[in-house]
């Protein structure tokens, strides 16, 4: 989100490529992921230990008590392991280690052209040529090491300052991939406007969702009014604030928010507007305060102060200059300009 804010800031436009695996960890190749951590300082005893997890596993069908001939295993890594995603992550590279000459986002003095958690890849660019050069490479080394696109999931996405967000028509294999003006990677609504007010308004949605769905309980008049707020914070609140940390705030979702505390709040003590009580009597009757926004506030500054000391990628989008020049006339509310 800083990234993309970065870039709209100083008017250069964004073009990103949402890259999907067809079954992924199930194509991984074992040879070739043992000679990548082969190739690392890995301590042979670990090494060992994931050779015995690995290496030379059967399998047998069975069907009427009787068993098929063993068939080797030679592809795959074992979902829901913790180590699945970080090998994952090492097969990947080799792939994407074809792109580190190819220009992406100029970012503090560094090339930013793809970013990854597992198999969630996005790459990233500053025109269509290079991300149809770097999306060409992907799609070629990934068939070395076996691994082929999804193409009806892979989708691409521009992000810019203009009323019109220019065009993407990238191919993979002579298919085009589709162009999107929203996006969700890693639960989080990414839009060709650059901004994150979809993303609120889904959050406040899916909490209200969420509050009905244990509306027999929150309504519940047996049960404290404490205990009350307690669930709304583990249950409710949790499902808003998936995210916040990397929300940009303003006044207006400021008020979207409080908005929604109060419709919990309101909920949970059965007042409706037609009984005209104001916010500050409802919050006496509840004998609470608001303080929705403000963990969220929380949240985010801590958010801030494990980036300044991690010295990651995030850390260089938040600080890392990026050459161009900002537009005429006032700024948009960047993440950090509210902190």
């Amino acid at each position: 989100m800083m990234l993309m804010e970065r870039c709209i800031e100083t008017q250069k436009d964004l073009y990103l490529c949402f890259i999907d695996y067809s079954k992924a960890f199930y194509k991984v190749r074992h040879e070739e992921l043992f000679h990548i951590l082969d190739s690392l300082d890995i301590d042979g005893k670990d090494l060992r230990i994931l050779k015995t997890l690995y290496w030379k596993q059967t399998a047998t069908v069975r069907v009427g008590g009787e068993h098929s001939e063993e068939t080797p295993i030679t592809r795959g890594v074992r979902q829901g392991c913790i180590l699945s995603p970080d090998l994952f992550n090492l097969y990947s590279e080799m792939i994407l280690r074809e792109l580190d000459k190819i220009q992406g986002i100029g970012l503090g003095g560094h090339n930013i052209n793809n970013i990854r958690y597992a198999d969630d890849t996005v790459l990233i660019a500053q025109s269509e040529q290079s991300l149809q050069k770097m999306l060409d490479i992907v799609v070629k080394e990934s068939e070395i090491k076996g691994l082929s696109l999804n193409i009806a999931k892979t989708e691409s996405m521009t992000i810019s300052k203009k009323p019109q967000a220019p065009s993407c028509k990238i191919r993979s294999n002579g298919t085009q991939v589709k162009q999107v003006n929203q996006f969700k990677y890693l639960g989080y609504m990414l839009t060709s406007d650059g901004k994150c007010e979809t993303e609120i308004r889904k959050r406040i949605i899916t909490s209200k969702t969420t509050f009905k769905k244990l509306s027999p309980l929150m309504t519940n008049r047996n049960i404290h009014m404490d205990t009350k707020i307690r669930i709304s914070k583990a249950y409710v609140w949790s499902v808003l604030i998936y995210g916040c940390e990397c929300w940009t705030m303003n006044n207006t979702l400021k008020k979207k928010i409080e908005a929604a505390e109060m419709w919990f709040i309101r909920r949970i003590l059965k007042v409706s507007w037609k009984n005209k009580k104001t916010n500050d009597e409802v919050l006496d009757m509840a004998n609470t305060g608001r303080s929705l926004y403000s963990t969220i506030r929380r949240r985010q500054m801590k958010f801030t102060g494990h980036i300044y000391r991690a010295r990651g990628i995030e850390h260089l989008a938040m600080t890392g200059k990026i050459n161009g020049k900002k537009s005429r006339g006032r700024q948009r509310t960047t993440y950090v300009g509210t902190r």
